[in-house]
């Protein structure tokens, strides 16, 4: 075994109650300080601004080696998802005419309803939400849920409502 590790046999018995080496304890607090501020950015700082984190609170990293202590960590940068564009206004089919002209106050229920479809990124994708309130009450009457923006997202909410 320590021929096929290439250490001598008091360093392969020995390796585990040794201190670490004296270049190895400013590696250790290092690797604090970017652990502590990759998540509390949610890991979105690089090599560069971690360096300049690391370096306001009095310590010395390169963009290597804090690249170098984020590897031996499996610390990686996300990037932020863009936004993607649900709404094609530039198109030649019929718009549907503006009935209620931002008065919103309904006598009776069940006689008029809005809707909107917000979408969410998440761990498994885009998820968009079909929602329909009816105005009398605020209430949310119909909902509809699903991976794809299609018609049968606002139909099954529709149909719930």
């Amino acid at each position: 075994m320590c021929r096929a590790l290439e250490v001598s046999r008091s360093g392969y018995y020995d390796g585990g109650t040794r201190p670490p080496r004296l270049h190895e304890q400013p590696d250790q607090a290092v690797s604090v300080r970017i652990t502590a501020h990759c998540e509390a950015n949610r890991h979105v700082y690089g090599t560069r601004r971690l360096q300049d984190c690391v370096a306001e609170e009095g310590a010395q990293g390169s963009r290597r080696r804090i690249g170098r202590l984020m590897a031996q960590q499996e610390l990686r940068v996300t990037t932020r998802r863009k936004l993607k564009a649900t709404t094609d206004s530039p198109h030649g089919q019929a718009v549907a005419p503006h009935v209620w002209d931002r008065h919103f106050d309904v006598a009776e229920p069940d006689t008029a309803y809005v809707g909107d479809i917000p979408s969410s990124w998440t761990a498994e994708g885009w998820l968009y939400l079909a929602v329909v309130i009816d105005l009398f009450s605020r209430a949310v009457v119909g909902w509809s849920m699903r991976q794809w923006l299609k018609a049968d997202l606002v139909t099954n909410a529709l149909h719930m409502a």
